[in-house]
């Protein structure tokens, strides 16, 4: 072990870094960071809304079948990347490596990119969580019409409980992470069981889990099946948590590549199997999709027959998406941390320092929050905002992915050098065009309104965020990038 940290060390000082943070997390506790980041199966079942009436079950199934495949490829291909340099900088460290020629805009553009997509990703693991709830309480009380204030409120409270969570009981968190893989693990068999169980024998058909179609938006059918794929990017996305995470785990260059590619195959496996139960135990597809529970609780209400049994159950995925907001905020805290630490933010400093009491960097952590509760107010004024926040966290890391890729690709993947995790030429090369095609089709996609005719209260903003962001950056950029950012500090012969 002593070898181990001593050769991470220096890894990390050969690019030009000194280690600050503690290497506390073991192989299994980052994969259960790295899952509960994913937290597939609970991601995808608690936004089952937006592909239910974007293409039904056809979209459900076969689009978490397309997503898992094309971000396992994703998965690999930047697998590559972490072997290689093992730094919490991640996307927009890689891409200065990579391409030196056009350092610092690449690595600029990237960075701002991979943080805003963290912490999009934190609130839309609050708002899930805070949908649920809410679907509890119209359960319990029919007559109650739920307001979106109620809901913001929820959505801080979460927040809230994450941060104090991360701040101070960060010595923890490893056997935290360890116990949220375990209770997901756990929570996915016993629900299924469960389900499959008091549904029994009134089962749908095969050929309306697999085959059922829903089109509500408005958009022609292709479309609206194509904007269903956004729950299933939703549900295996973020795996580059292990990337941002990785200076706190040792042997970093062999376990990080292990623990990114199996988060995303577990994560795809899980989801699907679970997905299909519920869709077997669905009753009425209009009511699951209309109803105010939200569509997890109504299927679990259909199978159950039961209030107080189908709360129950639904208080496990509910734990899920509690460990995933407090999983995602670290992440996101540590990414905040190092893009500072080479000067990518304003106030750069003063967010890459690293709390001497606390081993953490907290400033990071108070601005991860900070704009998550800022998010919360879009959602108060705009019905469509749900989707705009998930639409924006999965396009925001899923262009952040490609930028390494898209660099890699241009220069023959030639542009690594040796590493223990290493992909054949020609495997590397189907999984990176596999990767980029994707990635160029949803972001597209998932800039379009959810539904048809479009209106101010329906429109998708996630277009009008990521532009806030391109201003943002842009005008940091003149005032200070061009001449304070450099690019991560690189020295490889050190």
């Amino acid at each position: 072990m002593k070898d181990h940290l001593q050769g991470d060390d220096a890894q990390l000082a050969a690019m030009g870094h000194r280690p600050e943070l503690q290497r506390n997390f073991s192989t299994m506790s980052m994969l259960g960071l790295a899952f509960a980041v994913l937290n597939s199966w609970t991601a995808l079942s608690a936004s089952l809304s937006i592909s239910l009436t974007s293409g039904g079950s056809t979209s459900v199934i076969w689009g978490l079948v397309t997503a898992g495949i094309c971000n396992l490829c994703i998965a690999a291909s930047l697998a590559e990347f972490l072997s290689a340099y093992p730094t919490a900088g991640g996307q927009y460290h890689w891409v200065a490596v990579s391409w030196p020629k056009w350092v610092p805009i690449l690595s600029w553009v990237t960075g701002w990119i991979n943080v805003a997509g963290w912490i999009a990703l934190v609130a839309t693991n609050a708002l899930l969580s805070s949908e649920l709830i809410m679907g509890i309480i119209s359960v319990l009380h029919p007559g109650f019409e739920s307001q979106r204030w109620q809901q913001f409120l929820i959505y801080i409270g979460f927040t809230l409980g994450a941060f104090v969570i991360n701040a101070f009981l960060n010595s923890v968190l490893p056997v935290v992470y360890r116990g949220a893989f375990i209770w997901s693990i756990g929570g996915f068999v016993l629900v299924s069981i469960t389900v499959l169980a008091c549904a029994s024998p009134d089962y749908n058909s095969a050929d309306f889990v697999f085959r059922n179609f829903i089109n509500q938006t408005g958009w022609p059918d292709g479309i609206a099946w194509l904007l269903g794929l956004l729950q299933g990017g939703l549900g295996v996305t973020a795996f580059d948590a292990v990337a941002h995470m990785i200076e706190e785990i040792p042997g970093a260059s062999t376990e990080g590549p292990k623990i990114m590619v199996s988060c995303v195959g577990i994560g795809t496996f899980t989801g699907a199997i679970f997905l299909i139960v519920l869709l077997f135990v669905a009753g009425d597809m209009k009511t699951v999709v209309n109803s105010s529970a939200g569509p997890l609780l109504q299927i679990f209400l259909d199978a159950t027959k039961n209030k107080a049994g189908a709360i129950c159950l639904l208080m496990l995925p509910l734990v899920c998406l509690a460990f995933a907001t407090i999983s995602v905020m670290t992440t996101s805290s540590r990414m905040i941390f190092a893009f500072s630490r080479d000067g990518g933010l304003p106030a750069s400093p003063f967010f890459a320092r690293v709390h001497l009491k606390l081993g953490l960097p907290l400033n990071a952590l108070i601005l991860t929050s900070g704009v998550v509760i800022a998010f919360g107010f879009i959602f108060l004024g705009s019905s469509s905002a749900f989707n705009a926040i998930v639409s924006s966290s999965v396009v925001a890391l899923d262009l952040s992915y490609a930028m390494p890729i898209a660099v890699n690709c241009l220069q023959g993947r030639n542009s690594l050098p040796e590493r223990k995790w290493k992909l054949p030429s020609a495997v590397g090369w189907v999984a990176d065009m596999i990767s980029l095609s994707y990635i160029l089709l949803t972001t597209v996609l998932f800039l379009f309104p959810p539904a048809l005719p479009v209106t101010g209260s329906n429109m998708n903003y996630c277009i009008a965020a990521f532009a806030i962001i391109v201003i943002v950056s842009v005008f940091q950029w003149f005032v200070d990038g061009h001449k304070n950012f450099t690019g991560p500090r690189i020295d490889l012969t050190a």
